[in-house]
């Protein structure tokens, strides 16, 4: 791993070598590259693993080395004890996705006041804390310490933030989908209302991360699926581009970095989101990456590399994806190398050190 290197990208300098922002839940890879066993010492095979791998951002790695039984490879969802139905996810199991329990109608939710409720420390929404408290509690908790003087210099180092919740995720999580796809669609002025007060929690968090030393705070909205927005650019330029617009300016002034990360294909959302003041994009292969690097050559871009490929263990298809996305990586000064749609358990491990082989091959400069 090299942060700096990372760093510079993102800074748009020049670079030895085209960087790699991955997510990895390969357990098998691990132990390939590692030479050790990743379920008998999880987090020894991948922090070693991650030393010869060019991953300079991202990467992942169990936060003990207690040993880890190894799951059935042929079985890949499974009923908790909860009764709730998850999938493997690395060498352990996804959360869930029943949000918005608490609710079961439209009525309900639009009888929610999230000034209200502000303590979501058990809440589950992902983005779980007690929002009543004050901007540089926030912030001290962001920093892990005093905070820095105002106005004083970014870290030196690679240092970032994120947030899930940025703003689309709040509704979504809170009601579920289907009510809070009935409120976009048949009660938007409500929903302005209750998009308006979610937004006076996540501008706390923004006003935080500005009081920060970091250089980067990734911005998480999951505003598309495979094929294109979930709600329509028009929707999104009504309801929820005036706060990111608000949220990222906040972070430029700060001189931080914003990177947007959403899941689906961002073709129609890339230019709005660019104007709203992010600096990067990071996604899923199924957007035309290099159409939005012609538009935007001096942004960030990440995402379309292709697990598909890698699942498929082509030696051929595996160079000629790779040999692409360096292609692009070339003459676009921001861009990482990243499987967008992540690197799961059940991808051979030899099609990943493939993958990396042929970064290293087709990647330096």
């Amino acid at each position: 791993m090299n942060p700096d290197r990372a760093l510079k990208r993102l800074r748009l300098e020049p670079v030895d070598r085209i960087p790699h922002w991955e997510h990895i839940s390969n357990p098998d890879f691990y132990g390939l590259i590692s030479g050790l066993d990743p379920y008998e010492h999880p987090r020894q095979a991948a922090l070693k693993a991650l030393e010869q791998l060019p991953i300079d951002m991202g990467g992942g790695a169990p936060a003990t080395d207690d040993p880890i039984q190894r799951l059935p490879d042929d079985q890949s969802s499974f009923i908790g004890e909860d009764g709730r139905r998850r999938v493997r996810w690395g060498a352990q199991f996804t959360g869930h996705w029943d949000w918005g329990e608490e609710f079961s109608s439209v009525e309900q939710a639009l009888a929610y006041r999230p000034l209200q409720n502000l303590d979501l420390r058990e809440k589950q929404v992902i983005a779980q804390m007690d929002y009543s408290r004050s901007v540089e509690d926030i912030a001290r908790d962001m920093q892990g310490g005093e905070l820095p003087k105002p106005g004083g210099p970014r870290a030196e180092h690679l240092k970032g933030g994120s947030f899930y919740n940025t703003l689309f995720m709040w509704p979504l999580l809170t009601f579920g989908w289907e009510i809070f796809l009935e409120l976009a669609g048949g009660h938007k002025e409500e929903l302005k209302r209750l998009l308006a007060d979610f937004a006076c929690l996540s501008r706390k968090v923004f006003q935080a991360a500005a009081l920060t030393d970091i250089n980067f705070f990734v911005c998480h909205d999951d505003i598309c699926m495979a094929r294109g927005p979930v709600c329509s650019p028009r929707w999104l330029a009504e309801f929820i581009y005036p706060y990111y617009e608000e949220f990222f300016g906040v972070m430029g002034d700060a001189g931080i970095k914003v990177i947007f990360m959403t899941d689906g294909n961002p073709d129609l959302i890339a230019d709005d989101v660019f104007a709203c003041g992010a600096h990067g994009l990071i996604s899923e292969p199924f957007g035309n990456y290099e159409a939005i690097a012609d538009r935007h050559p001096d942004k960030m871009l990440a995402g379309d590399g292709d697990n598909r490929i890698l699942q498929s263990n082509d030696r051929d298809a595996i160079e000629a994806m790779t040999r692409r996305m360096c292609q692009l990586g070339k003459r676009q000064p921001g861009y990482f190398m990243c499987i967008g749609n992540h690197i799961p358990w059940n991808v051979p491990a030899e099609a990943v050190k493939l993958y990396f082989d042929f970064s290293a091959e087709y990647g330096v400069y």
